[in-house]
């Protein structure tokens, strides 16, 4: 039979790996021992935390344990948490990202020619973020890289596959809508593009 110290380690780690409140019968049965001897075990195991002041408290919950946070931290734990802003993808990369989404698969040398400059940059941007991604080769002189989205890209956006992209005419009306003169925006010239 294990020592006590061997058990109340094997708990600690069960605690760990175990994630929901683990019941005290089935850690007994783990070391066939009796029900009352675990549960003392694990009491000891709760007090020695306590009185160490870890950051990391065992929480008796009906005859279960689990590990949890020490109260007094929750400040830093909300700190660590709180989801950091995320970067808005720049113009560019977004007429880049319409220009894949209507008109996959398509190429870096058609993305270029719809945008009248280079995409490179972008085009890699969007690649390690995930929203767009090489789906083949094209059959066209040197066999240039196909794009297309992602499951990512559906996901961010919301979309549930690519027939809920919405209809060029939804996109042209919403971008007159902000604009706020009558000057050619970026958006309007790459929704023309891509009509065509």
């Amino acid at each position: 039979m294990s020592s006590k110290k061997a058990i109340k380690s094997a708990f600690e780690s069960m605690l760990f790996v175990w994630g929901e409140p683990l019941d005290v019968k089935i850690a007994a049965e783990v070391f066939n021992i009796n029900w009352k001897d675990a549960y003392d075990y694990f009491k000891e195991l709760q007090m020695e935390y306590e009185q160490e002041g870890r950051g990391i408290q065992i929480r008796e919950i009906d005859k279960t344990f689990q590990f949890c946070t020490n109260p007094e931290n929750s400040e830093y734990i909300e700190r660590l948490c709180t989801p950091v802003k995320e970067k808005k993808l720049s113009q560019s990369a977004l007429e880049v990202l319409a220009i894949v989404a209507y008109k996959q698969p398509v190429t870096k040398g058609e993305i270029d020619s719809i945008r009248g400059i280079k995409s490179d940059r972008v085009i890699e941007g969007l690649v390690k973020k995930e929203l767009i991604t090489e789906v083949g080769r094209s059959t066209g002189i040197g066999r240039p890289i196909l794009y297309g989205t992602t499951p990512v890209f559906l996901k961010k956006f919301g979309f549930k596959d690519l027939d809920d992209l919405p209809e060029i005419e939804d996109i042209e009306g919403i971008v007159n809508e902000n604009s706020e003169d009558d000057s050619v925006k970026p958006q309007q010239i790459t929704i023309d593009f891509i009509k065509s």
